[in-house]
């Protein structure tokens, strides 16, 4: 299949990012080496499987610390290689406050004091935020240097150690709950009740290409959303379909949502 071709089962804005897949794989495949990437979000994990599941000679393995990570390194060997046997690559930097206080700090502080050092986002895994500090997953190539140059978050002191995986204190997100009914489950309707923000202005950021769904671009305001479909929005958060729980007497359809707080 030529690269056209594949291109058609992906967003424009994704050409660039299976192109860097396709050398990954090719290289395992045919020239036989070895690939561990950075973070990958889940997109990219997806895109990265379709195009491993279509070449028998190379294998593919995603991890990213615990079983429920959201973004993973992924390590690509030719077919006659076990990629369990390689190494992730992946550690726990804990950050904590420098006087032993509780920080009242979100997930938002912490990637922007890491990434205010110049650190590239790739390198980064799920941050678990604390009442203490957070455990930050982070490739091992990059942790003494965050390790050495953390020092502030959000002007607050904070110290750092690097741990092993196993002593990770992995944190499961907190949910808003919300629940109302619409007419149809389309996304600029759903995005609209969840954000609070009229439909009519809903409309052309979706259009821009600042909504995902399922972490893939959507630009079509009618597009159908499902149970367990996860939405964001650039600017506004993130948001889970919960459960669609069937109709009202006048024909509306029921939804919970959980709004990622």
């Amino acid at each position: 299949m030529s690269n056209h071709e594949i291109y058609t089962h992906f967003h424009p804005d994704e050409r660039a990012f299976v192109d860097k897949a396709m050398e990954w794989v090719e290289r395992a495949a045919v020239g036989h080496e070895d690939r561990r990437t950075d973070f990958l979000d889940p997109r990219q994990s997806f895109i990265l499987t379709t195009l491993v599941n279509r070449e028998p000679d190379a294998l593919l393995r995603l991890e990213g610390g615990y079983p429920e990570a959201e973004r993973k390194r992924a390590i690509i060997v030719p077919a006659y290689r076990d990629p369990e046997y390689e190494p992730a690559g992946i550690v726990v930097l804990a950050v904590r406050s420098g006087d032993n206080r509780h920080l009242e700090l979100d997930h938002g502080d912490y990637m922007g004091a890491i990434l205010g050092l110049g650190i590239k986002r790739d390198v980064i895994g799920d941050i678990h935020v604390h009442e203490d500090g957070c455990h930050c997953l982070v490739t091992e190539e990059f942790a003494d240097f965050l390790n050495i140059h953390l020092r502030q978050v959000h002007r607050v002191h904070v110290l750092t150690d690097i741990l092993p995986i196993d002593q990770l204190r992995a944190v499961k997100p907190d949910l808003e709950e919300m629940n109302f009914t619409v007419a149809s489950l389309r996304l600029d309707g759903i995005c609209s009740d969840v954000y609070r923000i009229s439909r009519a202005k809903i409309v052309d950021p979706i259009r821009a290409g600042r909504c995902r769904v399922n972490w893939k671009v959507t630009e079509d305001p009618s597009a159908q959303l499902r149970e367990g479909d996860i939405i964001s929005f650039h600017g506004l958060g993130r948001f889970k379909i919960l459960a669609v729980e069937g109709q009202t007497k006048k024909g509306r359809t029921r939804v919970k949502v959980g709004k990622f707080i």
